[in-house]
């Protein structure tokens, strides 16, 4: 349901209410009916409806935090239609930790419904449909109430051209002093999602599942000066087909359809002459079959293969042609061996791709304006990864331990050429991580359960040419869960290792003259979250908590991610820290 262009901001505005379920799957070409997952595959599924019942979940807090969430379900009286009904507001106020007043973490406003519907036409037959809309607005850069009134304020000061210099004393960790529009960041995205799944049971040993889906997405933003406005409408369709050969293999095999258009315009970036819209037609037809194979109850082998032809067209006039037009093979393996009672193997191979498209807005490209653009990028990005995992699952203690391996060529990147203009390119070499995990959940008695989840990330050189934000490479996160006499104390804590920024390409000045140059290593820290939850009746649950309870921040105790380079050129990527302290909140929960 999300592409390359919504899963940048679009995710914003996924409600948490609702989620019935949550499937996570590591590797590339994870999920049968969706190779475009390079790393892996999270799919996050829609409650369905098991009984009458309404929840309002209310809550308020520190830095602006509002929340307002209902969700409702009812089931007709054969049993025979579920619905679901879902609505979440959500806002979060600019935080601005050095309080200079540019801020580092943007305002977030949220808002989406969703309306769930199933319905078995009869004992063979069952139609689901879901309808969701959402809307998401970030704003980020001067902070409203400070240094601007409003956002209508910040977009029109354009008006007032360019201010001699940004900070007091070019320093970004003095006052800001410049037009607002300057350093404004102003997101705004409307999307509509209705889909239709129809199983057919045809007989005891084979079904079908045919799937309908029709997205629209839209994004208007300015940044810096800069307007952009993306307009994404999707159309997906699939058949499945799902054989009991006999008691020891299963088929899936079928096909699916795809066709995305993006059409992109700024009256800024039309007015330079080398400047290449990144509007586009992408066309995907993919057939698929999957044998899964349980000889005994201890073993299960799945292998499957993919066959796809893609098109990638960037429609812009100095673009003729289709830039790509390929046919891939993606085969995926997965095993899973259970020793014993108590310990469970897993085992999984599997190659994916990805076209890069709509790329080079997340790179933070589209801030440097004046140059224009050159797309460059002609192959799909293509992945080969392993992973394995270890589970143990005992009366008190649960673990898994994880290791995975991905490599991908012709990753996409944003480079520049000689003449500093900015290039949406591949990089040429294999770029490839690995990581190892460890998860641990303990139940010291029945009212206490402790976790602790371990990570470890290895990017080589060429995968971290690719990255804008250095990403963790460390982490540790424990937790405790003590539920007593009506009481649930949940806390947390999160240690993220230290990092050598230098690896990542970071250079940067807290002045633009290039003087008093930023720091490259990038200090280990902690934070802590917490919530308390008082259940009064059966139906109501009164709560308060925080997160980041220290109030650790990036901009207050280490450095501001905002930063000049070298030309003097203003920027706001080194971010190595929490970009948002302390929110304090309470709120309740009503169900009935």
């Amino acid at each position: 349901m999300h592409t390359m262009i919504s899963g940048f901001y679009g995710m914003d505005s996924v409600a948490a209410t609702g989620i019935g379920s949550i499937e996570i799957a590591r590797g590339a070409g994870a999920s049968l009916t969706a190779p475009e997952a390079i790393g892996g595959t999270i799919n996050m599924i829609t409650k369905e409806a098991s009984e009458d019942q309404i929840q309002i979940d209310l809550a308020a807090g520190e830095l602006g935090y509002r929340k307002a969430s209902l969700m409702a379900t009812a089931i007709s009286d054969d049993e025979n239609s579920h619905l679901t009904l879902v609505a979440q507001y959500d806002n979060r106020d600019q935080f601005d930790g050095d309080n200079n007043g540019v801020s580092e973490n943007p305002k977030l406003t949220n808002s989406s419904m969703t309306i769930y519907f199933s319905h078995d036409l009869s004992y063979n037959d069952n139609l689901r449909l879901r309808y969701n809309q959402s809307n998401s607005e970030v704003f980020g850069g001067p902070v409203l109430g400070d240094t601007v009134f409003s956002v209508s304020d910040a977009l029109s000061s354009v008006a007032n051209g360019e201010s001699a210099q940004l900070f007091e004393d070019n320093d970004v960790r003095n006052r800001y002093i410049g037009q607002p529009w300057e350093t404004t960041e102003w997101v705004k995205t409307d999307r509509e999602e209705l889909s239709a799944s129809w199983l057919h049971e045809i007989s005891a040993s084979l079904n079908i599942t045919t799937n309908l889906a029709y997205i629209d997405h839209v994004q208007d933003s300015f940044y810096e000066g800069v307007d952009y406005r993306a307009d994404d409408t999707m159309l997906y369709a699939s058949v499945r087909l799902n054989y009991f050969l006999n008691d020891e293999h299963l088929l899936s095999f079928g096909g699916d359809f795809r066709t995305e258009e993006m059409r992109s315009n700024s009256r800024a970036l039309s007015k330079i002459d080398n400047y290449i819209a990144d509007s586009f037609d992408y066309t995907t037809k993919g057939l698929f079959i999957q044998d899964t194979w349980s000889p005994h109850q201890d073993f299960e082998l799945a292998a499957a293969i993919r066959f796809d032809n893609i098109q990638a067209d960037f429609v812009d006039p100095s673009k003729p042609g289709t830039e790509i037009d390929k046919n891939l093979i993606s085969p995926r393996v997965d095993m899973r061996y259970l020793h014993n009672d108590q310990i469970t193997s897993r085992l999984s191979f599997g190659q994916g791709y990805r076209a890069p498209l709509s790329f080079f807005e997340s790179d933070h490209g589209i801030l440097d304006a004046g140059k224009g653009y050159i797309v460059a990028v002609n192959r799909p990005e293509r992945s080969n990864s392993a992973t394995y995992s270890l589970n143990f699952d005992g009366e008190k203690l649960t673990s898994t331990l994880s290791f995975a391996y991905t490599e991908v060529d012709h990753l996409a990147t944003l480079t520049h050429n000689t003449a500093g203009t900015p290039v949406l390119d591949q990089l040429k070499e294999t770029a490839s991580v690995s990581a190892i995990d460890l998860a641990l959940s303990y139940q010291v008695m029945a009212e206490w359960s402790l976790s602790m989840i371990a990570e470890q990330y290895n990017y080589n050189d060429i995968f971290k040419q690719s990255f804008a934000i250095a990403p963790v490479e460390r982490r540790v996160t424990l937790s405790s869960d003590w539920d007593y006499n009506g009481w649930d104390v949940i806390t947390s804590g999160t240690w993220v290792g230290s990092r050598d920024l230098s690896d990542y390409g970071y250079q940067g000045f807290n002045r633009n003259d290039a003087t008093a140059p930023k720091s490259t290593a990038a200090k280990s820290y902690i934070t802590v979250d917490l919530k308390v939850i008082k259940e009064l009746s059966s139906s109501l649950n009164v709560y308060i908590g925080a997160t980041n309870l220290f109030n650790y921040n990036q901009a207050s105790d280490l450095d501001s991610p905002l930063m000049f380079h070298e030309n003097g050129a203003y920027d706001v990527i080194f971010i190595h820290g929490p970009l948002r302290g302390r929110s304090a909140y309470a709120g309740l929960r009503y169900e009935f």
